[in-house]
């Protein structure tokens, strides 16, 4: 014997399959023993999701280049056609304990903005 069978539930058409799993779903949520998902359980499988693929430099490079690819066509594009391409805010950095984290320009810290923003004492510009 070279392969496995298909029998019962394998053998069934795919849209059959997906009919009897989403009843036992439904069922299951009906009757109070289906797994619902708190924040904090979602945020650790994202985090953890994202550590595994993250691992395969390959993967990542590869996404990286069509990333990069597909915002060059699309300014090109936009030069072939005469308009104007959009750039995108330049973040800033905060220092969070021991992490950067970005802040956009308008949540910058007060002493910042202060900093940035005319005082009311000096005269305006004309």
């Amino acid at each position: 014997m070279t392969g496995k069978s298909r029998r019962g539930f394998a053998s069934m058409d795919p849209a059959r399959q997906r009919e009897i799993a989403s009843r036992g779903g439904r069922a299951a949520h009906e009757k109070g023993t289906a797994h619902e998902w708190s924040s904090d359980e979602a945020r650790n499988a994202g985090r953890k999701g994202g550590v595994s693929v993250s691992r395969d430099r390959v993967h990542m490079a590869a996404i990286g280049r069509e990333g990069g690819e597909s915002r060059s066509a699309a300014a090109r594009e936009a030069r072939l056609h005469g308009q104007q391409v959009e750039r995108e805010v330049p973040m800033q950095v905060a220092r969070e304990g021991d992490r950067s984290v970005p802040v956009a320009p308008s949540m910058a810290p007060v002493a910042d903005r202060a900093a940035a923003a005319p005082r009311s004492d000096e005269a305006p510009a004309r």
